[in-house]
């Protein structure tokens, strides 16, 4: 081929013309570096949740978090930090969404990692001072326990200590709670990452500060320690003796069939199975059950109102012969409840528990007028609210003191913890994931469940209309579980408890101690960047 002149001197104009576009798009991609670091860590810690155990991989994902945050201005952080939030959230909440559609799941995510993102901009501000790894993770927690509280309540799902339930940081948990097993994890993961930076930089320059690099690995092995030291406050051993429970799993039906049809399908179907227990039983197949739990909505019509559902009760209960709590939607005064009753085979109803923590959109509509001016069938589904009970549950079964915590109710630190203090000395947490599928909800629930058993060392029953049902022993262990969408029972002899953990003596201190230790850490901050300011003139 022969190359002309012409050729040449259109080849030398073209050269400058395309250098500059792609030095263009390349500083664009590198800009876009942090954004998408920042989405796929949210997204690695959302991998390290139930129902997968990789819950090490936390670590990891606040070390990329830590990475894409330093040294960030306020405005950069925030956006950071809201796109991690969406990593994190988007799919560990979309079973919100199974039964309404993606517009309240998106909403719920869209809010939620607001929080996220006010996080970021906070764990920025710190990112500078010395020992940052320690500000930030309780910064973390700040915006844990905002979520917890705010709005409508709160929302804390995705706390970071619901995902540490087959990890080794899981005792911290006795010792002070979620906000201390949470802050243990994030601090280890900020930590990871100062190891890391202070390390590429000692190779880089063959110097590194001593007290950052003290600082980095004291905030990498500190958690790790303080785990194994907890250890010993992790015990399954029965200070009161043992109770033999029987957790029960009616199922529920296949669809097609009514509300109406459905609601007395579902109490029947779990008056059958505690009736075929109750055969096993007497055939000497089965230990006798010294109480019986249901699930939450396992009768849905009123057995106060309506003889038949207290007919259909009252012969579960003497089949058995045992104690039954029983999961009920409950009409008093012309307010609803979503209550657990004790049926006694021989005096039937004796005692009552009222759910504290009743959940927003699902059991009451906040801005009911709004809503429906948005989508009249989001309000069709919550036709009339809920009201919310005032008293802690502990109902007395055949001498065991056993705790009532209504599903939605164990993602909050203060229900459990109050029937604990109560004189609980086992926890039950009577569920209905029936309304989710087969979504990851009903296993990120039972975390939960396991988490709640070693922070107050106290025995969990998950009886749930149609699974995951479960017994966890205080050390967290799961000894038996039920599958999804089948009939089944759970019998086992479990030791009850009296003694109370740091956690639980401790109450809300820690998290307290948390906020301050971040908001500590955010004035300091403040006053730095307003001391640099005058000193440069501003």
């Amino acid at each position: 081929m022969t190359v002309t002149a012409t050729s040449v001197g259109e080849s030398d104009q073209l050269e400058p013309r395309i250098a500059p576009r792609a030095r263009t798009w390349a500083r664009r991609l590198v800009r876009l570096v942090p954004a998408a670091a920042a989405a796929l860590s949210g997204l690695l810690l959302y991998v390290s949740f139930p129902p997968r155990t990789l819950w090490w991989l936390a670590l990891p994902a606040f070390a990329v978090f830590g990475w894409v945050l330093r040294g960030r201005g306020w405005k950069a952080a925030l956006g950071l930090g809201y796109l991690f939030g969406l990593g994190f959230l988007l799919p560990l909440l979309v079973w919100t969404g199974v039964e309404v559609g993606p517009g309240p799941w998106l909403a719920l995510v869209a809010i939620e990692a607001l929080f996220v993102a006010a996080v970021g901009a906070g764990v920025a501000a710190v990112s500078k001072l010395p020992g940052w790894p320690v500000w930030a993770a309780a910064v973390w927690i700040v915006g844990e326990a905002a979520r917890a509280r705010a709005p409508f309540n709160g929302f804390p799902w995705g706390k970071i200590a619901f995902g540490q339930a087959d990890g080794v940081f899981l005792p911290l948990a006795a010792v002070g709670g979620t906000p201390v097993l949470g802050f243990a994890v994030v601090l280890c993961g900020f930590g990871l990452y100062e190891v890391v930076r202070l390390a590429v930089r000692w190779r880089r320059t063959g110097e590194v500060r001593r007290g950052a690099a003290a600082m980095g690995l004291l905030s990498l092995a500190v958690p790790v320690v303080g785990a194994v030291a907890a250890r010993p406050l992790v015990s399954d051993s029965a200070e009161d003796g043992r109770a033999t429970v029987a957790v029960i799993q009616g199922n529920v039906p296949r669809a097609g069939l009514d509300f109406n049809s459905q609601r007395r399908a579902v109490l029947d179907y779990h008056a059958r199975e505690t009736e075929r227990l109750a055969a096993e039983v007497k055939a000497g197949k089965v230990a006798r059950p010294d109480f019986v739990l249901w699930p939450e909505n396992s009768s849905d019509i009123d057995p106060f109102a309506n003889p038949d559902a207290r007919a259909v009760i009252d012969t579960a209960a003497k089949s058995i012969g045992a104690p039954i709590s029983v999961g009920g939607v409950v009409e008093r005064d012309g307010k609803l409840y979503n209550e657990q009753i004790l049926w006694d085979p021989a005096k039937g109803p004796v005692d009552t528990y009222d759910k504290r923590q009743i959940q927003p959109f699902g059991e009451y509509l906040p801005l009911r007028s709004l809503i429906g001016a948005i989508n009249e069938n989001w309000t069709a589904m919550v036709r009339q609210d809920f009201s919310r009970g005032t008293k802690p549950g502990v109902f007395t079964m055949d001498g065991a003191k056993v705790g009532l915590v209504t599903c939605y109710e164990a993602a909050f630190d203060w229900t459990v913890r109050s029937e604990v203090t109560d004189g609980a000395q086992l926890i039950s947490v009577p569920s209905n994931n029936a309304t989710f599928d087969r979504s990851e909800m009903t296993y990120q629930q039972l975390a939960m469940s396991r988490v709640r058993a070693v922070e107050h060392s106290r025995t969990v029953t998950v009886p749930v209309t149609s699974g995951v049902s479960a017994i966890i022993m205080p050390d967290g262990r799961i000894t038996q579980k039920t599958g999804m969408f089948v009939a089944d029972s759970l019998v086992q002899k479990v030791p009850l408890r009296s003694s109370q953990t740091p956690a639980t003596r401790l109450g809300i201190l820690p998290e307290i101690a948390l906020v301050l230790v971040a908001a500590g850490g955010l004035g300091w901050a403040v006053g730095a960047g307003l001391r640099g300011r005058r000193a440069d003139g501003v």
